[in-house]
C-alpha cells in the first residue's frame, strides 16, 4: 500500500465514524493485534514444547545409528588391515625360487604341494 492509499482510507474512516471514534478504534485495533501476536507466540511455544521430546528421541536414534556405523566401519577397517598384513607376510614367506618362476611353473608347484600324487605334469 502506498501513502496515498493509506490517506484515502483514513479520510473515509473519518467521514464514516467521525474524529471522536478514531482513538477508540485505534486502541481496539492495537489491542486486537497484540492479542493476535500473543496467541501466535503461545502456539509457537506450545508446539516447541510438545515436539521437544520427539526431537530428543530422534537425536538419540541418530546418534545411536552413527555410533553403530562407526563401530562397523572400524571393524571392517581393522579386518582389511589384518588381511592385508597376512597377505604381505604370506608373500614374504614364499621361497625366492618360487618368486622367480613363471605362472605355469608356480601353478604346477602349488598343485604338487596340494596333492603330489594326483597330477601328471607332463606336457
Amino acid at each position: 500500500m502506498s501513502g496515498g492509499e493509506i490517506l484515502v482510507i483514513i479520510v473515509v474512516i473519518l467521514v464514516l465514524f467521525g474524529a471522536d471514534k478514531m482513538p477508540e478504534m485505534a486502541r481496539s485495533l492495537g489491542k486486537g493485534m497484540r492479542d493476535f501476536k500473543k496467541a501466535t507466540d503461545d502456539l509457537k511455544r506450545e508446539f516447541e514444547n510438545s515436539t521437544s521430546d520427539i526431537r530428543n528421541d530422534l537425536n538419540d536414534v541418530a546418534s545411536s545409528i552413527k555410533n553403530g556405523v562407526t563401530d562397523i566401519s572400524d571393524n571392517i577397517t581393522r579386518d582389511v588391515n589384518e588381511t592385508a598384513n597376512n597377505i604381505k607376510s604370506t608373500i614374504n614367506d614364499v621361497p625366492k625360487e618360487t618368486k622367480n618362476k613363471g605362472p605355469k611353473e608356480t601353478n604346477n608347484d602349488v598343485k604338487e604341494q596340494a596333492d603330489p600324487y594326483k597330477y601328471d605334469y607332463t606336457d
